[in-house]
């Protein structure tokens, strides 16, 4: 039997090392990117919130303490979307910016009763066709929320 060098040894085990470091280069291919699709219950949640806002801004800007009660439930209906915005989303992601609507208050003209009524009644009837892919405690809180600003729609067709 031959024997091995100690140089033949170390010089076959440089190549063998050289050999498997090139062939696990080669096989690294960057993967590509795949952006993950935003989970629908955080785009819900966002697009609630939005609303909300939008909707609290009018009441503020109609500047008038017989509306505060209802500013107030609103407030409490955006405090709760918050929170399980955050128990939901991952806390590094920052929501979406909510778009422009005509909910949005026009500077220096005051939103009606009769136009706060139309607004609450549109919410109310929004309610029902958000609750098809909310997990059950979310779909408490719409229906809820649903309920509330149905309830406002009434109260406004009354004299406050």
């Amino acid at each position: 039997m031959r024997s091995v060098s100690r140089r033949a040894l170390l010089r076959g085990s440089a190549l063998g090392v050289a050999a498997l470091t090139a062939a696990g280069c080669a096989a690294e291919e960057p993967k590509p990117v795949v952006a993950k699709a935003p989970d629908p219950e955080t785009v819900l949640l966002n697009q609630l919130i939005a609303g909300k806002e939008q909707t609290i801004a009018l009441y503020v800007s109609a500047a008038s303490a017989k509306l505060a009660p209802f500013t107030e439930r609103h407030r409490a209906h955006l405090a709760e979307l918050r929170r399980r915005l955050s128990q939901h989303a991952p806390p590094a992601s920052a929501p979406p910016s909510p778009t422009p609507s005509s909910a949005t208050p026009t500077p220096g003209r005051r939103p009606t009763v009769r136009s706060l009524r139309a607004l609450e009644r549109k919410a109310a009837a929004q309610r029902p066709l958000q609750l098809a892919g909310a997990s059950p405690p979310l779909a408490q809180l719409i229906a809820s929320i649903g309920a509330c600003e149905a309830a406002h729609d009434l109260a406004l067709s009354r004299p406050l």
